[in-house]
C-alpha cells in the first residue's frame, strides 16, 4: 500500500518505527472523529521503500504481514495511538475450490466492466487464490465499513464470498449517478 505520510502525528509514528523494526500498526476508528473508539481488528505493515522528504513528510510502501486484535488501547504521551494487541493466527495454506474462484472471476470482470477498469485477466489468472483475493480486498473501491469487514474475514473463503458480494452490490448504480442501491 503506497501512503503519503504528512500528518505530524503520522511522521512521528513513521520515525519512531525507522528506528526500530519498520513495522507499524493501522487501525480504522469506528467513526471520523479525533478520538473515536477504534475497530477491532488491524492489520501490521512493514515500511518497505521510503522517501523521506526534505519538509518532514514520507512516502512510503507498506506491506501488509499479519493482523491483530486489540486488546487495550495504552495510555500514552506520544503524538500517536498505541494499542496491546495479540497477532492473529492466519490459517494454513488455504485455498479457493474451482468453483469458488471461477465465481469470483467472473464477478470481478462483471464488476471491472461495469465500473470502467482496465485488468489484464491473463495475469490475473496466474495469481494463487490468497494474493488474488487479498489483493482485491485492497485495492476494490469499497467504503471503510466494507473495507473493515473484509480485514475481519477469519479465512479466504469468508472473505472471497464477502467480495463477491460487495461486488455486486457496489456495481449496482443508478442510472447515470452513481448512487448505489439495495434494489
Amino acid at each position: 500500500m503506497p501512503l503519503h505520510i504528512f500528518e505530524p502525528r503520522y511522521r512521528a509514528l513513521v520515525s519512531d518505527a525507522l528506528a526500530r523494526d519498520r513495522r507499524i500498526a493501522m487501525i480504522q476508528p469506528q467513526r471520523p472523529v479525533e478520538g473515536a473508539p477504534l475497530f477491532e481488528v488491524g492489520c501490521i505493515g512493514r515500511i518497505d521503500e521510503v522517501e523521506a522528504l526534505d519538509d518532514g513528510r514520507y512516502n512510503l510502501v507498506l506491506e501488509g504481514e499479519t493482523r491483530f486484535r486489540v486488546i487495550r488501547e495504552l495510555d500514552v504521551t506520544t503524538s500517536f495511538r498505541q494499542v496491546e494487541g495479540e497477532l492473529i493466527e492466519e490459517p494454513k495454506e488455504e485455498y479457493l475450490s474451482s468453483i469458488e474462484r471461477a465465481s469470483f472471476e467472473r464477478e470481478a470482470k462483471r464488476f471491472a466492466d461495469a465500473q470502467g477498469y482496465s485488468v489484464d485477466w491473463n495475469s490475473v489468472t496466474q495469481l494463487d487464490d490468497i494474493s488474488l483475493i487479498d489483493g482485491v480486498s485492497q485495492i476494490a473501491p469499497f467504503d471503510p465499513a466494507s473495507k473493515q469487514a473484509l480485514l475481519e474475514a477469519p479465512d479466504l473463503n469468508t472473505r472471497c464470498e464477502l467480495l463477491v458480494q460487495l461486488m455486486q452490490f457496489y456495481g449496482r448504480r443508478d442510472g447515470d449517478d452513481d448512487r448505489v442501491t439495495l434494489q
